[in-house]
């Protein structure tokens, strides 16, 4: 029986500690505990999004309990992962990297603390682990095994220190593997199965933070102990009203086929954002270019140029689906929420309106019910629909013949699922109307028709999307019925003026019609809630070249250049500005470029593709190109 004050449990255990400290203590003392403290604040925020507690954290140590083991190794993995993005950005020698034991067992708590021979094991498990890497005992492998969808391999029975029996181990591979097992353990006794299941309701987990034998320091040693965004660094003025970026949620699955559905799920919290117009939201371009990287909050912040940054994690298995996500102050670094959601993977579209109403509910956003109706617009009941969807966005992006097929074909199928889904339409008729600009149609005229009619449906669905009307007008342009296009992306930009493509749709077609002095406005305001987005400083140097400020544009282009470095129609326009600058010898160097990224350019092909309001303006760009040397 327990001593008086002491009480017995099974329970969930989580537990860091740096290895190396003592040595990095000496070499940098103030930066190795800012260091520490940023790490140990990661993951105090994943144990407690992974249904865990922190019940100590003294010096280089943190211990927490969680529910189940099979919280805790999903806590491991996101721990695991979320170093690895956050190593990314660091050179080799400012690297950290952890190592965690997991295990399952008995354990003695006092006045909130943990101790026995749980914690013990969980300990030396640690130091079986390689740097990057999990190790769990059998007991917590034999509850896991048929539940997460990640590869394990066995490392036999370990005799650790101060530990009576040998441990048996396995490695967490991360990523779905075969089990590998010795004919000894493959099938052990299902009577001592079912007896330790009577008794182990709860697990331990020790994940001891080992940084290697390499690391020095994730910041530089003379910065603040917690990095927060500067408004004086930042490369456009705060708006004055709420401004958010969305980031790309990290996809925790391990599968890559898992992509479209995170980042369908950030994109979608994007456009139901953007919505709100007391609302400034970043565009998807701009904030998917750090996907991948492991950019911090205040990078994010500074380049975008907003106060609040939404950051998440995606872990799909099967029906179900795991999301976390944290919206961030970055002004201060505070969080000022954070949540996990296990649902069903059928009620992911609540799950998206619920996500969204918290964030305007965090940022004291109000909304009128009308606007609730079109923020919360789900489009679709049918869910193999809505996942067809995702995929093709993602092949939409990619701006290739073979990509754009694809999409075409996953948005037919979508389609034909639900005939009803107003974003499938819009977004097919986006996807065809790019197939004529990527020159892969063999009939334009049959595949803009079409384009025509599955924009003129989604609209039918739902008169109130900004996408559909700027769909028409993207149509009506590539026909040549300018002053039509102009209207319907007016009525786009009516419906919402967050809409960075529904600006871009309508300064394009100002452009083309030679109204370039109304553009520029609009495709400032487009770059700022899309500063990432090389087709718009295309448009621009378009524009401040037909309205002879040459020198501007010339600065436009190159910054299309510097995002997109082989960025075709950004280097034809930027010969037109040199060309109508008198700068002769760089008009023929742009040219040439013009000629290594399509050495089939055809001056009459261009003519033929590019949606110009004939007359003499027009005839003025065909004459700068041919004098540059293009034919």
């Amino acid at each position: 029986m327990a001593t008086e004050g002491f009480k017995r449990k099974l329970t969930a255990i989580l537990s860091a500690d740096a290895v190396g400290y003592s040595r990095l203590m000496g070499e940098d003392e103030a930066a190795t505990v800012r260091a520490l403290e940023t790490y140990k604040r990661v993951i105090s925020d994943l144990i407690q999004q992974h249904r865990g507690r922190v019940v100590d954290a003294p010096g280089d140590n943190i211990l927490a309990e969680f529910a189940s083991v099979v919280d805790a190794v999903q806590c491991a993995v996101a721990v695991q992962k979320e170093i690895q993005a956050r190593n990314l950005e660091l050179p080799e020698t400012r690297r950290m990297q952890f190592r965690i034991g997991i295990n399952l067992g008995d354990v003695i708590e006092e006045e909130g603390r943990l101790y026995g021979d749980g914690v013990n094991i969980a300990a030396r498990l640690e130091s079986l682990a390689e740097p990057g890497g999990i190790c769990v005992s059998k007991t917590a492998f034999d509850h896991i095994e048929t539940k997460l969808p990640m590869g394990y391999e066995y490392l036999g029975c370990q005799t650790v220190k101060n530990i009576a029996k040998p441990v048996c181990a396995y490695k967490i591979m991360m990523e779905p593997k075969v089990t590998v097992k010795t004919p000894a353990q493959a099938k052990p006794k299902e009577g001592a199965r079912r007896r330790f299941r009577l008794i182990a309701l709860v697990s331990v987990l020790l994940m001891a933070a080992g940084a290697a034998v390499f690391w020095r320091f994730a910041f530089p040693p003379a910065g603040p102990k917690v990095e927060k965004a500067s408004q004086q660094r930042m490369a456009f003025p705060l708006p004055d009203k709420p401004s958010i970026a969305v980031m790309p949620f990290l996809n925790m699955t391990g599968e890559q086929n898992q992509d479209s559905f995170c980042d369908g799920l950030s994109e979608s919290l994007i456009m139901a954002l953007s919505k709100v117009p007391n609302l400034f939201v970043i565009a998807r371009e701009s904030t998917f270019r750090y996907k991948g990287k492991g950019v911090k909050t205040k990078q994010v912040s500074e380049e975008l140029g907003v106060q609040y940054v939404l950051e998440g994690s995606v872990q799909r298995a099967g029906d179900r689906v795991r999301v976390t996500a944290q919206l961030i102050d970055a002004l201060t670094e505070h969080h000022l929420w954070s949540e996990r959601y296990d649902r069903s993977l059928k009620d992911i579209f609540d799950l998206q309106d619920e996500i969204t109403m918290k964030i305007l509910t965090e940022l004291r956003v109000k909304i009128t019910g009308g606007e609730t109706a079109r923020v919360q617009a789900k489009g679709t009941n049918n869910l193999q629909a809505y996942l067809k969807y995702l995929e093709a966005v993602g092949y939409g992006y990619q701006m290739n013949k073979e990509a754009n097929a694809v999409a075409q074909r996953l948005l037919q199928e979508a389609v034909r699922l639900d005939p009803n889904y107003p974003m499938a339409h819009s977004y097919l008729s986006g996807i065809l109307g790019q197939e004529v600009w990527l020159g892969a149609s063999e009939s334009p005229q049959e595949t803009l028709s079409n384009a025509m009619k599955e924009a003129q449906r989604a609209i039918e669905l739902d008169n109130s999307s900004a996408e559909a009307q700027a769909a028409v007008g993207h149509v009506l342009l590539l026909l040549r019925q300018h002053d039509k296009a102009i209207e319907s992306g007016e009525r786009a930009v009516r419906l919402d003026p967050n809409n960075a493509r529904a600006i871009f749709y309508l300064a394009m077609s100002l452009n083309f019609s030679f109204r370039n002095e109304e553009a520029i406005p609009l495709l400032r305001q487009a770059i700022r809630l899309n500063p990432f987005f090389p087709q718009l400083y295309n448009m621009l140097g378009i524009a401040y070249r037909e309205t002879g400020r040459y020198e501007e544009g010339i600065a436009a282009e190159k910054k299309a250049l510097q995002l997109a470095p082989n960025y075709l129609l950004a280097n034809i326009t930027l010969t037109t500005l040199y060309s109508y600058a008198g700068r002769e010898d760089e008009a023929r160097a742009a040219a040439a470029e013009v000629q290594r990224l399509d050495p089939n350019f055809s001056l009459i092909r261009h003519a033929k593709d590019t949606p110009w309001k004939e007359g003499p303006r027009r005839d003025r760009i065909l004459d700068a190109l041919r004098q540059a040397g293009l034919k």
